[in-house]
C-alpha cells in the first residue's frame, strides 16, 4: 500500500460519520499495514463485539491483539509514522480514533477467529464464545460492572436470534475454566435474555 493510498485511505476514516464503520476501516488498514510485514492482527475486546454485531454494541476505541509475534517498537513507529498517529508506544490516536495494540492475543476458545471483509482488506475478530465468557466474567470478578454486563447481554442477544453463530457448548466449557469459573453466571445472564426473547436457553447448569 504506497502512500498515496494510505492517505486516502486516512482520509476516509476521519471522515466517516458512523462509529463501527470507522472502527472497521482503521482496523482494516491496520491489519494490511502489519500483513505486509509478516504479523496478523485480531480485533479484539469491544472493538470487536461491536463490529460483530454491527454497531448494536458501541465500544468508542479500537483494540487489537497480534496472532503471533508482535513487531519491535522501531517497526511499529514506522507504522504509525504512515499513518500520521500521536502518542505510543501501545496507546495511539489515528485519523480521530483511538487505538490500543496490546500484546499476543489470548484466546482459550477451540472455534476459529472470524474473518470479516473491510474497504482495505480484510480483519480478524476475536471469537464470540472467548468474548462473550470474559464479558460475563468482567461483569463481576471484582464487584458488578453494569457495562460489561450490558455487552454480554447485547452479543448474547444477537447471537440467539442467530445473527451470528455462537457454539454455546464451547461457551460451557470456556465459562466452566478455572480462569473463569463462570458457569452460573453465563446460565443466568444468557436465559435472562432467552427470556426476553422468549426463546429456549441453549445454556444449562452442570
Amino acid at each position: 500500500m504506497d502512500t498515496a493510498r494510505i492517505q486516502s485511505a486516512l482520509a476516509d476514516v476521519r471522515a466517516e460519520q458512523d462509529p463501527t464503520l470507522k472502527s472497521a476501516k482503521l482496523a482494516s488498514l491496520c491489519s494490511a499495514l502489519w500483513l505486509k510485514r509478516g504479523v496478523e492482527l485480531v480485533v479484539v475486546g469491544g472493538s470487536a463485539i461491536e463490529i460483530l454485531t454491527e454497531g448494536a454494541y458501541t465500544s468508542g476505541d479500537l483494540d487489537m491483539c497480534s496472532t503471533g509475534a508482535a513487531l519491535s517498537v522501531s517497526q511499529r513507529k514506522e507504522i504509525m509514522a504512515l499513518l500520521g498517529a500521536k502518542g505510543g508506544p501501545r496507546n495511539w490516536q489515528i485519523a480521530g480514533m483511538y487505538l490500543d495494540l496490546l500484546g499476543p492475543v489470548e484466546s482459550f476458545a477451540r472455534t476459529p477467529y472470524r474473518r470479516v471483509e473491510a474497504p482495505y482488506g480484510s480483519i480478524l475478530l476475536m471469537k464470540p464464545e472467548d468474548l462473550l465468557v470474559e464479558r460475563v466474567f468482567v461483569s463481576f470478578y471484582t464487584g458488578e460492572n453494569k457495562a460489561a454486563r450490558d455487552c454480554a447481554k447485547v452479543l448474547t442477544a444477537v447471537a440467539l436470534r442467530k445473527e451470528i453463530e455462537m457454539n454455546w457448548d464451547e461457551v460451557q466449557r470456556l465459562a466452566n475454566l478455572p480462569e473463569y469459573r463462570s458457569l452460573s453466571q453465563c446460565v443466568q445472564l444468557v436465559k435472562e435474555v432467552a427470556d426476553e426473547l422468549k426463546i429456549k436457553s441453549p445454556l444449562h447448569s452442570a
